[in-house]
């Protein structure tokens, strides 16, 4: 009698093993730290398995098949007990990912931290221009904290390798100052392929100790660093008293006024052979570069004839 109850548990245990669960589909459970009683709850109770004694049972007799990790896994639909505890001791937990696109500002960085979903926590105030622009990977429960800092630190290595392989002559002294142009010629386009020479007429400009005059730095001023400006600038606000307008200050404003991608920390270390002083939107997205005013005026006044009948306003750099 006692051979064939031995005999009916171990056919119930190798069943149990095997048999499809009850998830109709594949679903993220998030499985709580602690002994294999609670983590055998929290998969019954989320209808990953039926009955928790027969997982228990296995997850003794699998022991040697190591630990149960506690983290956000993804439970394949109709998952067996033999599935789920190789999804407990081996599967890669699951990713969630924020994207910190570029040329934001450390305003507008902080406000899509907060929303990181499943992260826990929150960021203090966070320096203009230390965070790199990329996606970012973290598990459930990740501090926010600890995203930023890894988004903090990338931008670092980036700017020191920038700087360790920047062109000669460059005439910036440190990567510091390679981070505050590349943050300009983020925000002056939107065309990958005008950064460098964007880069080129900004180095020259310091190079002859002509002030930049770059819109965007007084749009950072206006906005009190949110960078964003539902209006264009004005003259009033080019003549703004602003350390960041460079309309009033020679040489680069004291910090960065967003935070550049790679593209832009490249454009600035690696410019194009050009020397070109000026350039002014040309009515299609991108701009008109010239070496010298009197063929910037005539760019100028073609870019006034195009947005003439709209009434737009702006001011050629």
């Amino acid at each position: 009698m006692l051979v064939a109850c031995a005999g009916g548990t171990a056919v119930w245990l190798k069943h149990a093993y095997d048999r499809p669960g009850l998830l109709a589909e594949a679903h993220n459970i998030v499985v709580p730290r602690g002994d294999v009683r609670s983590i055998s709850e929290r998969l019954q109770e989320a209808g990953v398995i039926a009955d928790a004694r027969p997982f228990r049972i296995w997850a003794w007799l699998t022991r040697g098949d190591g630990p149960l990790r506690a983290a956000e896994f993804n439970f394949p639909a109709h998952a067996s007990l033999r599935d789920v505890f190789g999804v407990l001791r081996s599967a890669r937990p699951v990713q969630h990912f924020v994207t910190i696109p570029e040329g934001l500002t450390a305003h507008q960085i902080g406000a899509i931290l907060a929303r990181a979903d499943d992260a826990t926590g929150s960021v203090g105030p966070i320096a203009e221009g230390s965070v790199l622009p990329d996606t970012y990977a973290y598990e459930y429960g990740t501090a926010r904290a600890t995203i930023l800092a890894r988004a903090q630190a990338a931008m670092t290595r980036a700017l020191d390798d920038a700087w360790a392989n920047r062109a000669s002559g460059l005439g910036l002294s440190s990567p510091r100052q390679v981070l505050i142009l590349a943050s300009i010629v983020e925000r002056e386009t939107a065309k990958p392929e005008e950064r460098p020479h964007i880069a080129a007429v900004y180095l020259n400009r310091l190079r002859l100790g002509m002030r930049l005059q770059a819109d965007p730095t007084v749009a950072y001023a206006v906005s009190g660093g949110t960078g964003t400006l539902d209006r264009s600038l004005t003259r009033q606000d080019l003549a703004r008293d602003d350390p960041f307008n460079t309309y009033r200050n020679a040489g680069l404003p004291p910090g960065p006024i967003c935070s550049p991608g790679l593209a832009s920390i490249q454009a600035v270390t690696h410019p194009a052979a050009s020397d070109d002083l000026y350039f002014v939107a040309d009515g299609s997205g991108g701009h008109a570069f010239a070496r010298t005013m009197e063929a910037h005026d005539r760019n100028v006044a073609r870019w006034k004839a195009i947005v003439a009948p709209s009434g737009s306003a702006g001011s050629p750099d």
